[in-house]
Parts: C-alpha cells; structure tokens; sequence
C-alpha cells in the first residue's frame, strides 16, 4: 500500500507553491479585466443614452478641410515619432539595419499593435519582421523591450506634470481626490528624474532581473527616450484637441488621454475601444455635447488607427516580399 501512495505521488506531484501564486495573479488580473471591461460597457451604454446621431454626423460633415489636413500632418507626426523608437534601439543594441528599413517596420508594428493589441503588434509582428530581416532573437528582445519602456517613459513624464499641476478637472462623481492625483504626479516625475540619474550617474551599468540583461542606456539616449516619448503624447493629445470644439483647453484634453490609457492596459481591449468614449465623455459631457465629443473620437480613430493600419497592411505584404532579398549583417 505505501509502495502504490509513493507511486501515486510521483506520477501525480503536488503543484508548487509558486506556480499555485502565478495561477491566482493570472486569475485576479483577469478577473479584474472583465470586470472593468463590463463597466466600461455598462457606462458607455448609460453616457450615449438618448445620443443625436444624425447631430453626430453633421458635426464630423462640418470639420473642414484645414482641421482634417492638420489631424492628418499631426497624425503623421506622431506614428515618425513613435517609428523613431525603434531607431533608438538600433543605437541601443549596435545593430547594423539601416533606418530606411527599421523605421517600416516600427511604423507596420505601431499601427497593429492600437488596433490589434500588443502582443500581435508590439511582440508577434517585430519578432517576424526583425528575424527575416537578419536581426537575432536577443537584439529583437532589446530593441522592443527599449520601445516599450521609452514609450511608458514618456507617459510618466507627461501625466507627472499634468497631475502634479492639477492641470485636469474629474468630475466629482469619480470620487478620486485632486491632491491624491497631484502627488501621484509628483511621484511620477521623481520616478522619471530617478532613472535619468541612474542613466547619468550609476557606476553599475548591467544587472540580471529574472534570467534577463538589463543594460542602462547613456544619458544622452535616455534624454532622447523622455523627449520623444513626451514628444509623442503631445501629439496624440493634439490631434484630439483639433478635432473638438474650442470649449476645452488642450491640458484637459491630455490629461483625459493619459487617464483612459490606464483603463485601456488595465482592460486590454483592441484599440481601447470603448474605454476612450467613456473617459472623454465622462468628463467632458458637461463642458461640450455628447455629439461633438463622439464626432472627435470618431475622427480620431480614423485618423490614428483605421487609415494607419490600412497603409501598414499594404507596407506589411511589401516588407515580407523584399526580406527575404534584403542581404544584411545586421548584428
């Protein structure tokens, strides 16, 4: 009897007690991701109740062509801004793949990844892209392991100032205090000068988190990641500051943005939808029409992610035509 327990237990072990702890995370955070996700659908079926589509329409037929030329140059802007990312992580890993050919390839990823979620934009489409074009699975890893982390750099300089300066207005309905958010923002900002110090200053430039090589860039790098990610959120802001109607300042319009960036990587939904219509007119709804604030979004989708991922459709199909011709020494 002991000999067939000792069997049962070899052939059946007990789980360990970190795989049942990553279990448990796995399950909170999806949990806490369909619970958000119902919210959000709960709150943006209450905000568009009784909603003017026919006023919807009018209000985006009246947008002239100065404003759409505009979104459209500062839309632009921002996906070469973004693309430029990926131009840092060359400098960063030292790869030899020209910019005429790393910054498609960030531009095809940028467009996926807001409209498809980040693991067939930011990790599936790199991986593929990158390997065919010669670079190596660990270059790959640090190139978009740089994007992701200058991109969340710019968002934390960006939100530190806006909150630490109470430059955005939450309706009292919400509940979140204006002096909570402020010193969030100070925190954001002494987390972002923290690592510019390490970047100018730590005499120990590599470390090994969890199997993987940490490298801190040189500060003049790092300069260049907080410059171009702010740079970036700017420019998202601005496009939707264009599209609505003069009643709101551009302040509140950022500031708007970074907080339903929170909800979208929290609910993860494609493209944020939904989770960007219910922030903007939670806020916004007693300062504009219910109508304009959606005609804005509707734009701005357009602008931003539907017409991107159409022109990074077709530069995809021409990448995966030229790769396999493209004779690179890329490490």
């Amino acid at each position: 009897m002991s000999n067939k327990a000792s069997n049962t237990s070899l052939d059946n072990p007990a789980p360990s007690r970190s795989s049942t702890g990553q279990f448990r995370l796995m399950l909170i955070k999806r949990l806490s991701a369909l619970t958000l996700f119902v919210v959000i659908a709960i709150l943006l079926v209450i905000l568009v109740k009784n909603l003017q589509w026919q006023a919807v329409k009018q209000a985006l037929l009246a947008y002239s062509s100065t404003t759409l030329i505009l979104g459209l140059m500062v839309g632009l802007a921002s996906y070469l801004v973004f693309s430029s990312f990926d131009i840092l992580g060359r400098s960063y890993t030292r790869h030899r793949l020209p910019a005429r050919k790393v910054m498609p390839v960030a531009f095809v990823c940028y467009a996926f990844n807001l409209n498809l979620t980040s693991w067939i934009g930011g990790v599936a489409m790199r991986y593929r892209l990158y390997s065919r074009l010669g670079l190596s699975l660990s270059t790959i890893t640090k190139v978009l392991s740089l994007s992701v982390f200058t991109n969340c750099l710019g968002y934390i300089i960006v939100a530190g100032v806006i909150f630490s300066l109470r430059l955005v207005t939450l309706p009292e309905a919400w509940h979140l205090s204006g002096t909570l958010l402020q010193w969030l923002g100070v925190c954001l900002l002494l987390l972002a000068l923290a690592y510019l110090g390490l970047c100018a200053f730590a005499k120990r430039r590599t470390w090994t988190v969890f199997g993987h090589e940490l490298t801190l860039p040189s500060l003049p790098l790092a300069l260049a990641q907080a410059f171009l990610a702010t740079l970036n959120w700017v420019l998202m802001a601005l496009l939707i500051f264009l599209l609505l109607p003069t009643a709101v300042s551009y302040s509140a319009v950022l500031g708007i943005l970074l907080i339903s960036g929170i909800a979208g990587m929290i609910a993860q939904i494609p493209a944020g939808l939904g989770v960007l219509e219910t922030v903007f007119i939670g806020v916004l709804q007693h300062q504009l029409p219910k109508e304009s604030i959606v005609a804005a979004l509707i734009g701005y989708r357009a602008i931003y992610f539907l017409l991107p991922l159409a022109i990074a459709f077709v530069i995809y199909l021409l990448l995966e035509g030229k790769a396999g011709k493209w004779a690179l020494k890329a490490r």
